[in-house]
């Protein structure tokens, strides 16, 4: 069973386009990354701290004045 030329050169032929064609049309691509949190609790963390130091300093002023007043 002789293989012929001609079709040789077609299962060489359809090779080439294959291994040229087709890896162009598969175009492997990764994963999109996950989106950032929307809040992570720094922020929430920093305005509670923030609120606080507020607090602490409106409590100083107000018990010096008072020391202030009653001496």
């Amino acid at each position: 069973m002789a293989v012929s030329k001609v079709s040789f050169v077609a299962v060489f032929a359809a090779l080439v386009f294959a291994m040229i064609a087709l890896p162009a049309a598969v175009q492997a691509q990764s994963d999109a990354p996950a989106p950032a949190p929307a809040s992570d609790g720094t922020s929430i963390d920093q305005g509670i701290a923030y609120v606080l130091m507020l607090l602490a300093l409106v409590l100083t002023y107000i018990i010096h004045a008072a020391d202030f007043c009653f001496n």
